[in-house]
């Protein structure tokens, strides 16, 4: 197979630049124009061209069905291929998202910083002087000039493929194809109409929320008190920090605290609205986020931007400001903007979502094979544990006491204390005493002394890491450590990196930290495990995504759920075939029994 290295220099000005806008509006704007194109066929010198028919003509001839082609950010030079030139290759590569795979998502992975982590040359700057200049506006020196650094970063970029492609996992490359394919090759429609209607229901109901909610004036939102029993009334539990003033537990309502910056994207837009309020925005991300889907609805179908290896244990995230990862599903609104997402004409869009995948993986990584078996039965695990908790026979488990087996399953398996698990049932509506919440959280550890262990095994795993020592934990095989790079290797071959591990003293001992981008981040067991279950639920989704990409197309991957567009007379075949890839899983994973549900129609927001 050839492989093909390239990379389009683009008209940019002030405005007009994806500094500004997302890929696929700027892309798709008539503004849009190709400055040049540096193309490298193999290891073949690489040619830079600047006349528009010429590249066309190239473009045109060139056989790439049999082909793939590398870029440093394929998302977008992908999209100018397929939107503008239809180039449509047999493989999509990328050495950004490769980047971020071997040396993790806190390491920058831009074409100048991974040329320089790897010695191989130094990006040039020409692009700043290029800034506002049509093609007609450049002197014949100015355009040599350009030619020669899109040159050097096609060479620089084909360099990085090949060290980087030399120990990068081959399931991975089809992984990032695979993701790119999503946005590169859309299928997915909007429904325009429906979405203009739900911009003005939306901004003619947010001074309605703000009544609701109780907020007479400003003085309310600004009280921390009345804000969090605002939060708590909508089911979300107020985010906390340590004061550095005082040294004591505080409401974290500031701009700059991350959890309460997120409540910014939360699935209800009646929080949205509250914390928006609170901040002083005049939109909110659900008038926004509807904005920026009828301004795509009005340039062509939907490209799903989703960012290959976005979080720290590998998985995938939204970006290109529309974050498909968190359409809300919840409140008097929910499932709008998924309910605007439809099917083209002739099709349906199935999709099919894990079943409980992280509380499968963390019972059958830490040994717990009572719970394992019961998963592999197809019992109620929910209903198991709450006839734990409150001693009753298992068919006499009512609704309530089931649901709070269930809080107990999902939320308590990272090692989650009682304060915590108390707060989180409140949020919910079911309020239980201090002593009631430890209760419970001493029950699920009992009878789940294995996942118990595996927290205290991977917490000395992180003693000996931080030592540079390795110290194997969980089920034999899964999880390898590399002590010399403080990192986990998963299933993938890819890593979970923990760099610069050490202890340090505390209010409440000796804890571990290691450093990210931005700060350094606390680590122990009970998160290394939470990390790993994660990270392993991620492998074998991208696995199953591949085997169902073998016979349909996959339009988006959302959290642990992947979506097909499939012709309607398909929709049974197709169904089953999805359902049939998401309870298979790789050999590494014998003995792991996981599980789907699925569902489809017209919209997305239908197959729920």
């Amino acid at each position: 197979m050839d492989i093909y290295t390239l990379d389009f220099e683009t008209y940019y000005d002030q405005e007009f630049s994806l500094s500004k806008m997302t890929t696929e509006a700027y892309v798709r704007d008539p503004r849009f124009e190709v400055i040049g194109l540096g193309i490298k066929k193999n290891d073949k010198s690489t040619k830079y061209m600047n006349d528009p028919e010429q590249i066309k003509s190239l473009l045109g001839r060139i056989d790439f069905s049999n082909a793939g082609i590398v870029c440093q950010n394929t998302m977008f030079d992908g999209a100018i291929l397929s939107w503008r030139y239809n180039v449509k290759p047999k493989v999509w590569f990328d050495t950004m998202c490769m980047g971020r795979a071997l040396h993790g998502v806190d390491q920058p992975a831009s074409l100048r910083a991974l040329s320089e982590r790897y010695g191989i040359g130094e990006k040039g700057f020409e692009v700043l002087a290029a800034k506002g200049k049509r093609p007609a506006d450049f002197t014949a020196e100015e355009a040599k000039k350009y030619g020669e650094y899109c040159i050097q970063d096609v060479e620089l970029t084909y360099q990085l493929f090949k060290i980087m492609g030399a120990k990068f996992p081959r399931q991975e490359l089809k992984l990032i194809h695979a993701t790119l394919s999503m946005f590169i090759h859309p299928v997915l429609d909007l429904d325009i109409g429906m979405l203009e209607q739900h911009l003005e229901e939306t901004r003619d109901r947010k001074d309605k929320l703000l009544v609701e909610a109780g907020v007479e004036d400003k003085k309310d939102l600004m009280s921390n008190p009345k804000f969090a029993g605002m939060l708590l009334e909508l089911d979300v539990i107020p985010p906390m920090k340590i004061s550095p003033t005082t040294g004591k537990e505080t409401f974290a309502f500031a701009k700059n605290d991350e959890e309460f910056k997120a409540l910014l994207e939360h699935e209800d837009d009646r929080v949205q609205t509250l914390v928006a309020a609170r901040m002083g925005n005049k939109s909110t991300l659900e008038e926004t986020r509807t904005e920026r889907f009828i301004g795509i609805a009005k340039r062509g179908l939907l490209p799903g931007p989703i960012k290959y290896y976005a979080a720290h244990t590998g998985r995938w995230g939204g970006m290109d400001k529309i974050n498909l990862q968190n359409l809300p599903s919840r409140g008097p609104n929910g499932k709008k903007l998924k309910k605007s997402i439809v099917a083209p004409e002739g099709h349906t869009i199935v999709e099919a979502d894990s079943s409980q995948i992280e509380a499968r993986v963390l019972a059958w990584f830490a040994g717990q094979n009572d719970l394992v078996d019961q998963f592999a039965r197809g019992e109620d695990v929910y209903k198991y544990m709450a006839s734990s908790i409150y001693n009753v026979a298992v068919e006499d488990v009512t609704k309530d006491q089931r649901f709070v087996g269930k809080t107990t399953i999902l939320g308590a398996g990272y090692g989650m204390g009682a304060e915590k698990f108390g707060l989180q049932l409140k949020s919910f509506g079911f309020e239980v005493s201090e002593e009631e919440a430890k209760r419970i959280i001493s029950i699920y550890r009992e009878a789940n002394f294995k996942i118990s262990q595996v927290w205290r095994d991977a917490n000395n795993m992180v003693k000996n890491l931080a030592k540079n020592r390795a110290m194997s934990f969980g089920k034999k095989g899964v999880i390898t450590v590399d002590a010399e790079n403080q990192a986990l290797i998963v299933p993938s071959g890819l890593r979970i990196y923990y760099p610069e591990l050490y202890a340090e003293k505390s209010e409440n001992g000796v804890e571990y930290t290691y450093k990210t981008r931005r700060m350094r981040s606390r680590i122990y067991g009970g998160k290394v495990i939470e990390n790993v279950c994660q990270a392993i639920a991620r492998c074998i989704i991208g696995e199953q995504m591949l085997r169902i990409g073998k016979k349909y197309q996959v339009a988006l991957t959302v959290h642990d759920s992947i979506l097909c567009c499939v012709p309607d007379a398909d929709v049974p075949e197709a169904r089953a075939f999805v359902e049939e890839s998401m309870r298979w899983t790789p050999d590494w994973a014998e003995g792991l029994p996981v599980d789907c549900e699925s569902g489809f129609g017209k919209s997305y927001g239908d197959c729920e």
